[in-house]
């Protein structure tokens, strides 16, 4: 994206590599990263390298890599598409309000061979769920394929009753799109404070195939999120973690450096050879329910940081390795909470969305998404947006990351409105 579009809390992870203790091994474990850049006359093209690896998505029975490149419109878009799947980035996603889609038509023409290796995802949220039928015939024409590996219904939540994902329309839809060969599997993403609801009813229906939901590795274990996702794990649903960086050491003091700020305070960081985001993802793969993770890398050295993060995951991490990371990345600051079921709100005593509000700050802030983010805003319903009178001292301490909301949303009605 252009570099105006970068604000100035954006943690930029290339500077990071280039500047911590961390860098050196982290930059020579990438340095043999397979370079998806054209080639030019009389330089060996250079073969991609093996696939990331996997993990079953639920019942499917298909695996699919650890990690997976979430999508959206940018003007390097086609280097990126290509570079992760040169470096083993087999799982790509995407949706209808992501931009993407042209890009991925346009990498399927130049390489047709990369169609029948990757496992591709779209999502749409059309007015009702029966609607799915007809509006992934449009995702497929805008993607130039006969078929999607997995359909989504986008952002289930708001107005959708919690018990859409157990109901007989969803279920028939759901039948529909697989007997046409459209989709393989079809299923929903989540982020809505509710999600823990959606995803019990999607358990109990047992037709879902596979859920991305919003999500932290240090749920804990008697958290709602937590035993709806042991139920869904039960049931066979593949489960595909996501925004489980964004938002994360963007830190709200100008004065430090967020990221080293997380280093000093995470010593199994250095123990390892891990830099924070790398510790991050390898604390999400430490749960055997989540089969893949997507994240939005924007950037070469993105990917390449996230890849080697993939390609080291051996073991594990232990609870306390987990619990010593999430007190290293919540002592800087983070602008959204993947753990967010509305209980900031009620302290408060408001009836503002405060989740969704310090959510789409993120988009603007961190991925620097900010049209989108200011289209979503106003999309919002004005008791949703208005926090005036809120008790936000209340909504910090009941928040399961601690939001500082008193430094937040100033910020949300600045930037967004």
């Amino acid at each position: 994206m252009p570099q105006s579009d970068y604000s100035p809390l954006q943690v930029d992870r290339r500077e990071f590599l280039k500047s911590g203790t961390l860098a050196t091994a982290a930059l020579s474990a990438t340095a043999g990263l397979a370079s998806a850049a054209p080639q030019a006359p009389g330089i060996p093209k250079v073969d991609p390298l093996p696939p990331l690896p996997r993990r079953t998505l639920g019942k499917t029975g298909v695996d699919v890599t650890l990690l997976n490149l979430g999508t959206w419109r940018n003007p390097g878009l086609n280097r990126l598409l290509r570079f992760a799947y040169a470096n083993g980035v087999r799982y790509f996603d995407t949706a209808a309000s992501y931009g993407s889609e042209p890009g991925i038509a346009s990498w399927f023409k130049a390489m047709p061979e990369v169609r029948k290796d990757i496992f591709l995802v779209t999502k749409d949220h059309p007015q009702k769920v029966s609607d799915l039928i007809k509006t992934l015939d449009k995702r497929l024409e805008t993607l130039q394929t006969d078929y999607v590996d997995l359909y989504f219904l986008h952002g289930i939540g708001g107005s959708n009753p919690v018990d859409l994902p157990k109901s007989k329309e969803f279920r028939e839809t759901v039948e529909a799109i697989k007997k046409s060969g459209k989709a393989k599997f079809v299923g929903f993403s989540c982020h809505d404070a509710k999600r823990a609801q959606y995803l019990k009813s999607a358990a109990e229906g047992g037709f879902i195939d596979a859920i991305m939901v919003q999500y932290t590795p240090w749920l804990d274990k008697d958290d709602d999120l937590n035993r709806s996702l042991d139920a869904c794990h039960k049931a066979g649903i593949g489960l595909i973690s996501m925004k489980q960086v964004a938002g994360q050491g963007a830190g709200l003091d100008d004065k430090i450096d967020p990221l080293a700020e997380v280093v000093r305070r995470t010593p199994m960081l250095k123990e390892k050879g891990l830099t924070p985001y790398q510790g991050l993802l390898h604390a999400i793969w430490s749960d055997e329910r989540i089969a893949t993770s997507c994240v939005s890398m924007r950037s070469i050295e993105q990917i390449r940081e996230n890849v080697q993060a993939a390609r080291s995951f051996t073991k594990p991490l232990t609870k306390a390795e987990i619990h010593q990371l999430r007190d290293g990345f919540l002592a800087v600051g983070p602008t959204l909470c993947a753990d967010c079921d509305g209980r900031c709100g009620r302290a408060a005593g408001t009836e503002a969305s405060l989740g969704d509000l310090t959510r789409l700050l993120t988009y603007h802030d961190h991925h620097g998404f900010r049209g989108e983010a200011k289209r979503l805003y106003s999309e919002l319903p004005n008791a949703d947006r208005d926090w005036s009178g809120a008790d936000l001292e209340a909504a910090r301490a009941a928040c399961p990351n601690g939001l500082n909301f008193a430094k937040l949303l100033p910020r949300v009605d600045r930037c967004l409105s």
